[in-house]
């Protein structure tokens, strides 16, 4: 199992290393918001005054759920372990300047997202029970024509397959882990694991509507409940923040050499570990999200364009930011006695509390953070069976997805641990094909819409 897991992570490491996929990720997000004339940087009010309006749709558009529905299901899915553990190791193996990198990825993510969401709503399908269904393998095969449908297919398989690793056993499991030690053993894992499977298949096997208005719900008293608590205790110690600015601005350039625990970082290190988190952390262009964007309400599909780019915005710079800083202004990152990433930032909470608070707030947040991932990818992975076997294989898919759960939460998963970043970062590929074949449509389609006020 160990050679398995071993030769799983070396392909791995291939791809997602320097030489492919961060730098295909990263390069695409420039040439798209250079191509979208920065319409991220400069329509962000425009698109969070689009996301407060989505809550309600015109009756008479065509789509499955509200546009902001459509996009808390796709920050449920985001919005995950990654903004808290991801943060963490983010800093340990890059060093404070990961987190500058981890910024930059998120502005350039914010076009790509628009691209994405754009393209899924422009190429999305009614199948035959009425069902909204778009994503990757839909604009790949409806906007690049037959010839690619193989790449289409290609990015079904992936996405199917990763919803079961990194979006369900994955979360169940690291639930389970936490839920159980945080009890002290009043909770076993079975029990756990029961209570999940419980949980998630009332909300699952209901399908994208009733998900999306779960998701309506939990992910914004999640991500307020998480950012409050954070901001409190950064307002408390304040005196703190300019010098953490000051060190991740400095380190992100310089890396940062060996102090305490700390092994040290280079520039290279900060850049690798930056970029990689930050852009697993918002998924900017691994093609989930689009999915759950086709599903939305929506006349203009620029409209719900805009309301996609603002996914890596609250994300990375909001959520992110407040794991990064309360990390910093505790000084736990440079002890070197947690571990690991996820004991680093249960650490730094309680250090800034000064006693257990941080606990019961990071076990609350990645309970949280990780069952709305697991509802976000159930609506992947269906999408994606549907693609691949027609609309009648929804349910059996949510019945399967959810059986899954205590699989997950009762299992030791270090070979589908390595699988399921595999699985995920293969996604990318394809859909960075077609966001590059496709950026001059969506181009167009960007200028047609912001010169024609009646567009919306």
């Amino acid at each position: 199992m160990d050679t398995i897991s071993g030769f799983i992570d070396k392909i791995n490491g291939f791809v997602t290393g320097p030489f492919l996929l961060i730098p295909l990720l990263l390069g695409v997000g420039v040439f798209l918001t250079i191509g979208l004339r920065f319409i991220p940087f400069r329509k962000l009010p425009h698109a969070l005054a689009a996301m407060w309006r989505g809550r309600r749709h015109d009756p008479k558009h065509e789509g499955e759920i509200t546009p902001f529905r459509a996009l808390m299901t796709s920050l449920a899915a985001t919005v995950g372990t990654g903004n808290i553990v991801g943060v963490a190791t983010a800093i340990v193996l890059g060093g404070p300047g990961a987190i500058f990198w981890m910024w930059i990825t998120a502005l350039f993510g914010m076009a790509t997202k628009f691209c994405e969401a754009t393209l899924a709503v422009k190429y999305r399908e009614v199948t035959p029970d009425g069902k909204f269904v778009g994503g990757p393998m839909y604009y790949i095969k409806n906007g690049l024509g037959a010839n690619w449908k193989w790449l289409a297919t290609l990015f079904a398989v992936f996405g199917m397959v990763a919803s079961f690793g990194i979006g369900n056993m994955v979360q169940t499991n690291s639930i389970t882990g936490n839920v159980v030690s945080f009890s002290g053993g009043f909770l076993s894992p079975i029990m756990v694991a029961a209570i999940l499977l419980v949980l998630g298949g009332m909300v699952m096997v209901g399908g994208v509507k009733r998900i999306g208005y779960v998701a309506g719900m939990l992910v914004p008293i999640m991500a307020v409940f998480y950012v409050l608590c954070g901001s409190v205790i950064l307002i408390i110690h304040a005196d703190k923040i300019p010098a953490a600015f000051s060190l991740i601005f400095t380190s992100a350039f310089n890396g940062h050499a060996a102090v305490g625990g700390f092994a040290g970082s280079t520039l290279a290190m900060a850049i690798r570990f930056g970029v990689a988190r930050g852009l697993f952390s918002n998924e900017a262009g691994l093609g989930s999200a689009p999915i759950a964007h086709a599903a939305a309400i929506v006349k203009n599909p620029v409209k719900q364009g805009l309301l996609g780019m603002i996914d890596p915005f609250l994300d990375t710079i909001i959520v992110c930011s407040i794991s990064a800083l309360i990390i910093l202004v505790s000084g736990e990152w440079i002890n070197g006695d947690y571990n690991n990433a996820a004991t680093l930032t249960t650490l730094a909470f309680n250090s800034v509390t000064n006693g257990s608070f941080g606990s019961w707030l990071v076990t609350i947040s990645l309970t949280l953070f990780a069952f709305s991932t697991v509802l976000g990818w159930c609506v992947y992975g269906e999408r994606c069976a549907i693609y691949l076997f027609g609309h009648k294989a929804a349910f059996i898919f949510r019945v399967i997805f959810t059986l899954a759960i205590p699989v997950g939460a009762l299992s030791k998963l270090t070979v589908v641990w390595a699988l399921s970043d595999l699985f995920n970062a293969l996604m990318a590929i394809p859909n960075l094909i077609a966001l590059l074949l496709l950026s001059p449509i969506v181009f167009k389609m960007a200028r047609d819409f912001f010169n024609n006020p009646d567009a919306e």
